[in-house]
């Protein structure tokens, strides 16, 4: 860690030739990459797994499709309240620059220490656990797939991941298009059948579709968490806004573009699930899709266990790919460890951003399960959303005279504020559990790294040396901030 200075966070588009042979970044993200930016990382694993655990908590189908519905708005809202604070705040880094520029240094601060050890090594483990679970099913048909076989394929999806993203920044953006599409045709494939299905008149999930909901806060709550988990990466572009072409239009463009599309689409697929399978039959399965496919399509369904396959893995590597900007940002303002804010000289890459990641989900494989690690995730991602909106609604009030080119109704911020605290507090107070003491202890602990280390700046006299020696093993360099 270091005093502040100013050096840039991202390697998608670094160029080298600019600046005494300086990696700076390049605004090449466009509109149609922005929105297969947000709607390749929201569609993933969730909308294959989380469906049974939202049935689960609310109790009936349609108590379920409220939730998915709900889901999609609450993101909406949020979208549009981070599209004002990034055409305010138009900096690379997403909620940890909002957090740092409204209140200061130690939140922040608080913010990038759970994020990089926790929030998204958390998500990449829960995708790679998703993928690896339909990965190997074909081979385990009949019986449960053992644990060690889907943690270890669930591994090595991250170690590929971290290999293609660290070589090959055209390669592994080449590879989140070709798999947005994938995943469209799958979830178009599974909504065609549902509509089938329908027609034909397999309604009988439908019928008194509100029995047995649940109306407790907490399930509700934990309910929403799962539903959530599946509409994750709503806010990736907020953290390449300095790589965006026109921020000021593409940014809220590309929102109101990807979130209603993702919305209706998860609507129509649960719609389907509910058409093939009874609530009992969908409770009961362990791979939702599959069990839809083994209904619907017969001997074909390893069709839809590749396709659900391979969506889980671009979704994990949309947030690989995005992952890495938060290390980059907090190590530019003096909150990580120099290292993580270089790129590699030849590849351009944020190779050791992304090999700490790596790392870190690699960990959260050995001991999680997919439902403990979204309700972890969930309640430290609302947290701090919950933060920043708060930031924006401080800006409105107390800053209106700031240049914005797009600005949202207070009470949409408002709306979110409150969803958010409800989000952390209602299973809380509901159903307490240590877990969430642990979680707040943990985010507590960061306060102990930061007086020494960042404010103190009491850095080990060896780190200088370590720093300089993992630079020459990783060929790796500082990278200047476009200011242009």
């Amino acid at each position: 860690m270091r005093e502040r200075r100013t050096v840039d966070s991202s390697s998608s588009a670094a160029d080298p030739s600019e600046g005494m042979g300086t990696l700076r970044l390049k605004r090449e993200v466009g509109l149609i990459s922005a929105v297969s930016l947000i709607a390749g990382t929201m569609i993933g694993s969730g909308i294959f797994m989380s469906p049974e655990w939202v049935l689960y908590h609310m109790g009936s189908p349609a108590g379920a499709l409220i939730i998915w519905a709900a889901c999609g708005l609450l993101v909406m809202f949020g979208a549009l309240s981070y599209a004002e604070l990034g055409t305010i705040i138009k900096e690379s880094g997403g909620d940890y620059i909002y957090i740092l520029r409204n209140f200061g240094s130690l939140p922040a601060f608080l913010f990038a220490y759970t994020s990089i050890i926790v929030v998204r090594p958390a998500s990449m483990a829960g995708i790679s656990l998703s993928f690896a679970k339909y990965a190997v099913a074909p081979f385990y048909q009949g019986c449960s797939t053992p644990q060690v076989v889907v943690k270890c394929t669930a591994a090595s999806c991250i170690l590929l991941l971290t290999i293609i993203n660290c070589l090959n920044v055209r390669l592994a953006t080449a590879i989140m298009n070709i798999f947005t599409v994938a995943k469209l045709l799958v979830l178009l494939v599974i909504v065609i059948g549902g509509v089938v299905l329908l027609i034909n008149g397999h309604t009988q999930s439908f019928q008194d579709a509100f029995q047995n909901t649940t109306a407790g806060i907490g399930p509700v709550g934990v309910a929403f968490y799962q539903g959530l988990w599946s509409y994750d990466g709503w806010n990736n572009l907020n953290f390449v806004t300095e790589e965006l072409r026109k921020p000021e239009v593409n940014l809220p463009r590309a929102m109101t573009i990807a979130i209603p599309l993702v919305t209706c689409l998860y609507l129509l697929v649960n719609v389907s699930y509910f058409a093939a399978l009874t609530p009992a039959e969908l409770l009961s399965s362990g791979a939702v899709a599959i069990s839809w496919g083994n209904k619907v399509l017969g001997s074909w369904v390893w069709v839809i266990s590749l396709s659900v396959a391979l969506s889980s893995f671009g979704s994990a590597n949309g947030t690989f790919f995005s992952g890495g900007r938060v290390c980059y940002i907090a190590s530019r303002e003096g909150h990580m460890p120099d290292i993580l804010s270089m790129a590699h000289v030849r590849c351009l890459t944020p190779s050791p951003a992304l090999i700490f990641t790596s790392a870190m989900a690699l960990i959260m494989i050995i001991p999680g399960n997919f439902s403990s690690i979204v309700n972890f995730f969930s309640f430290t991602a609302w947290l701090f959303y919950g933060t920043t909106i708060a930031g924006l609604l401080y800006l409105k009030i107390k800053k209106p005279e700031l240049p914005r080119s797009y600005k949202v109704p207070i009470i949409i911020p408002i709306i979110v504020l409150i969803a958010s605290v409800y989000l952390v507090l209602a299973p809380v107070i509901d159903q307490p559990q240590i877990e969430f003491l642990y979680v707040i202890l943990f985010i507590l602990s960061g306060i102990i790294v930061y007086f020494p280390l960042v404010h103190y700046k009491r850095h080990p006299q060896f780190l200088q040396r370590v720093t300089l020696h993992l630079q020459l093993l990783l060929e790796v360099a500082p990278t200047a901030k476009n200011t242009n």
